[in-house]
């Protein structure tokens, strides 16, 4: 009897190796779907640690720039303020040593400085929109990129290269466009009469040139220029990681 129950015994833990077995393929299956290392791993969160989100967030920052530095030239007209409640304070804010306009001579400041600012309106409001969008691109792409888009579509990857080469090589003459708006602005009639007045009465800060904000502007324009040209090699690299990729069988 003892030695027909071995054989039982024998199928037994046979029987439990063999349930005990069954959870192995749940195991593999976390293992199996970390098959894309770095910025293509089919996870939310890893994505922004890599170097392509780095390019795309310093593209924020630029833009974010870029439209600060660009509502400068679109705030209040400035210069001389024309109401007799004022005066007395804009005398002293230039230190009490200057002689104020008095008269024919303040409407025709105010006058020029309304001139002036109607005329770089439109330029700051274009640059505005412009840095706007410029803001709005990479975040969207952020946003595709951690909803792993490109994993499951690997040409959008293609797609996003063209914008960005389409988006750096227009920057060019939009920056053109930009800095020679603003220097016929500065040339004109209307700048350099107020860069009289203000200098004739001692005030100083009025000159017909490009101002700090400005030129920061067109320098961040190129530095986002250069960022994009760096996201679409990006973009490419990792298309032709997600189309090696999925060539690979999955490895359990």
């Amino acid at each position: 009897m003892a030695e027909r129950g071995c054989p039982r015994a024998a199928r037994g833990e046979r029987a439990g190796a063999g349930r005990r077995a069954v959870p192995a393929p749940e195991a593999e299956g976390p293992r199996g779907s970390r098959t894309v290392p770095g910025s293509l791993e089919r996870r939310h969160c890893l994505y922004l640690h890599t170097g392509r989100a780095f390019c795309q967030m310093v593209e924020v920052l630029l833009a974010v720039l870029i439209l600060v530095c660009s509502s400068v030239s679109c705030g209040s007209a400035g210069g001389y303020t024309g109401l007799p409640a004022l005066g007395g304070i804009y005398y002293y804010q230039y230190g009490g040593a200057y002689s104020g306009f008095g008269g024919a001579e303040g409407e025709r400041a105010q006058q020029l400085d309304q001139r002036f600012y109607l005329l770089k309106l439109p330029i700051a409001r274009a640059a505005m929109v412009v840095g706007g969008c410029l803001l709005v691109f990479p975040c969207v792409l952020i946003l595709v990129s951690v909803l792993q888009v490109p994993w499951h579509f690997p040409a959008w990857l293609l797609i996003e290269s063209t914008l960005y080469i389409v988006i750096a090589v227009s920057t060019v003459p939009a920056l053109y466009y930009f800095l020679h708006s603003l220097l016929s602005v500065y040339n004109s009639s209307v700048c350099k009469e107020r860069e009289q007045l203000y200098q004739s009465k001692g005030y100083q800060g009025f000159w017909c040139s490009l101002h700090g904000a400005e030129i920061a502007a067109g320098l961040l324009g190129c530095m986002a220029a250069m960022a994009y040209l760096l996201s679409a090699g990006l973009a490419v690299r990792d298309y032709r990681t997600v189309h090696e990729q999925k060539q690979k069988p999955l490895q359990l």
